[in-house]
């Protein structure tokens, strides 16, 4: 008894660290609990060589070693046929819990569903599987994408004064949270009839492919005044274009706030990000899984509801030190 005590004073630290009250902490803490014996949990985001989903990774076993779960990983390679493959070797084996990140909306249904119906709770981590209303995951937990996108690109029309050239650089068009990032783009330029769109085409999240699509671009358009990117990797894969063809200055903008593109915000390279939990969304399918599996935490009214917002706040250089920090500890 005395080492549950223990371990579950150590469980309230741990979400005192996310903001609660220390009382309401540990009253969290008693309720997600924690395995006497280690769980087993499979892990998969959309790949990790985007470093959102590599912190993910890094987050999700700090919390998974708070908790007392073994996480095993299934790199989703930022391919949707890979990630299936992954996925289907996922569902064929025994897990306590499981949380996904797909690569692109409907591609891992199947097995996802396998792992359902075999009573599997499934935590469905910042982009959908599927829609709500058509699979019985345990929660989805992601960030207001709507809000991630407008919120930097009304940075960006700001910096340029309302007028001018504007580029959007998409991720994966599959991916519901790159739908909501351009859907907040469009929101807010649609209101500035100065503002010129010049291209919005996708780059997959791949480093690679935006290098290769600025170089076209910088040569097209000798004007651009701003360019918004749906992660900061694509931002920053750009402004080297930029800056090899002496064209900084053009305001750039991006989501997740990783740790490079603060330092970029800090340093001017970058106007503005906005924060993409990961840590917290990765946490929290940890301790929302050890609800699941300790306790019995239902999904619902009296549980986890079935829809979680995670979000974090825009990011320029006045906050920009205190999220660095922040994330160094895998708290947001």
């Amino acid at each position: 008894m005395a080492n549950r005590r223990g371990i579950l004073q150590g469980a309230g630290v741990a979400l005192a660290a996310f903001g609660l009250d220390p009382a309401l902490a540990q009253e969290v803490g008693k309720v997600a609990g924690r395995s006497g014996k280690p769980l087993k949990a499979a892990f998969s985001n959309a790949g990790l060589q985007a470093t959102w989903c590599a912190q993910g990774k890094q987050a999700a076993e700090y919390w998974g070693k708070l908790f007392n779960v073994e996480v095993t990983w299934f790199d989703g390679e930022l391919a949707a046929q890979k990630q299936r493959a992954a996925i289907d070797n996922l569902a064929s084996q025994k897990w306590d819990f499981v949380a996904i990140q797909a690569f692109g909306i409907g591609t891992l249904t199947a097995p996802v569903n396998k792992l359902i119906d075999a009573g599997t709770p499934v935590i469905d981590m910042d982009t959908l599987i599927a829609p709500l209303d058509t699979i019985n995951i345990h929660s989805f937990l992601a960030p207001d994408n709507e809000f991630m996108g407008s919120s930097v690109t009304q940075a960006l029309v700001d910096a340029i004064d309302g007028e001018g050239t504007m580029i959007m650089t998409q991720g994966a068009l599959g991916h519901t949270g790159a739908q909501g990032r351009a859907r907040g783009f469009q929101s807010v330029v649609k209101k500035y009839p100065k503002i010129q769109v010049l291209d919005t085409q996708p780059a997959d999240w791949d480093v690679t492919k935006v290098a290769r699509i600025w170089e076209t671009l910088l040569t097209k358009y000798p004007k651009i005044s701003a360019a918004y990117f749906h992660n900061d990797d694509m931002a920053l894969a750009a402004y080297n274009v930029m800056k090899a063809h002496n064209r900084t200055e053009i305001k750039i903008g991006g989501c997740d706030a990783m740790p490079p593109a603060l330092a970029a915000v800090s340093d001017g390279r970058m106007l503005a990000t906005v924060r993409n939990p990961s840590c917290r969304i990765h946490g929290g399918a940890i301790v929302a899984g050890v609800a699941a599996v300790v306790t019995g935490e239902k999904t619902g009214q009296g549980g986890i509801p079935k829809n979680i917002i995670v979000d974090g706040p825009v990011v320029t250089k006045a906050n920009a030190p205190g999220m660095m920090w922040m994330e160094e500890h895998f708290l947001i």
